[in-house]
């Protein structure tokens, strides 16, 4: 499978695409040949339990998942799995949140806590080495970003290989057209966000730029 794990939409203040776009825009770049079977919502500093896109992501036969981007000591954070106890015990709107107490807590709660594109200057995992913390607790970091600046992929790709981690993909869309630039190939079935959390505690996954799932399926 092949999921976008980062996009904004409406919901996020400083986005401009809505659901329905997104999911029409996909149905674009499937006529162009590319794989996309869904994309996971990670608002900005909040997770909206009272919206359901379950109707409109059957009748157009894509995934919609969501999940959270939060600030943190240590730069933006995305959350997959979110549940009520842990937005009991993480405040959400907390821009300067402990980001290792962030992923304790994720894990204890069935979630999952992985830096966002930690290549980003300013607000990038990256920016924040060598000040004696201790990353061991990461599962994965974000390894392809489609919204990075000139730079900021190699400081990711660099930062994630030094420490031995796994890697994502998202696009970190906040407009339609954006979606799917880069996203993450699965090895698993994924239908809910408790499958996307085991999926992405087993490891198998990897990275993937649009235009590769083009070409696998040639």
């Amino acid at each position: 499978m092949y999921l976008d794990l980062h996009t904004h939409s409406v919901s996020s203040d400083d986005s401009r695409a809505n659901v329905e776009q997104y999911v029409k825009w996909i149905g674009v770049l499937r006529k162009k040949g590319h794989q996309i079977d869904g994309f996971v919502l990670t608002e900005h500093r909040k997770f909206d339990f009272d919206k359901d896109y379950s109707e409109l992501g059957s009748e157009n036969d894509v995934l919609i998942l969501k999940g959270s981007e939060l600030d943190t000591d240590l730069g933006h954070f995305l959350v997959y799995g979110v549940t009520e106890q842990l937005t009991q015990q993480v405040d959400f709107s907390d821009v300067d949140m402990d980001a290792l107490k962030l992923i304790e807590i994720a894990e204890n709660t069935g979630a999952v806590a992985i830096p966002a594109h930690p290549g980003r200057f300013g607000i990038g995992l990256t920016e924040f080495t060598g000040n004696g913390r201790d990353f061991s607790a990461l599962r994965a970091a974000e390894r392809f970003n489609g919204s990075n600046r000139p730079g900021e992929q190699e400081r990711a790709e660099e930062f994630i290989s030094q420490l031995g981690l796994r890697g994502t993909g998202g696009s970190d869309a906040h407009l339609v057209s954006a979606i799917g630039k880069c996203m993450t190939r699965f090895d698993g079935d994924i239908g809910s966000e408790l499958d996307l959390v085991a999926q992405l505690k087993t490891g198998r996954f990897e990275p993937v730029w649009l235009d590769d799932t083009k070409q696998e399926q040639a």
